[in-house]
């Protein structure tokens, strides 16, 4: 039989850290408080000290500054897709447009 791999909410996670961070618990205490195991509570520990000096993690981010600042570069990508796009499309139809004066 295996064994279904557990999901986490990031409040859940940020909230965890935070036991361990904010409150004094140890790893071990919070692991065996929360029922989750040592090494997932360790990195989202780590992930939390990390986004709580500035730095933007590679995965979903647990504060919400950090989930800002991942909406928003998400957003710039976008936005520069797009204008590469229509970059590309403009000089297109410039091309054709000056095909057909010629």
């Amino acid at each position: 039989m295996t064994r279904k791999r557990r999901t986490f909410t990031t409040e859940f996670k940020l909230e965890s850290a935070s036991l361990v961070l904010g409150q004094g618990y140890t790893i071990s205490e919070a692991c065996q408080a929360i029922g989750v195991g040592e090494t997932a509570l360790r990195r989202w520990v780590t992930q939390l000290k990390q986004e709580r000096t500035g730095s933007t993690p590679a995965s979903k981010a647990l504060t919400p500054e950090q989930q800002r600042i991942q909406e928003l570069e998400a957003q710039v990508n976008r936005l520069e897709r797009e204008k590469e796009i229509l970059k590309k499309a403009t000089a297109l139809l410039m091309s054709d447009e000056y095909k057909r004066t010629s």
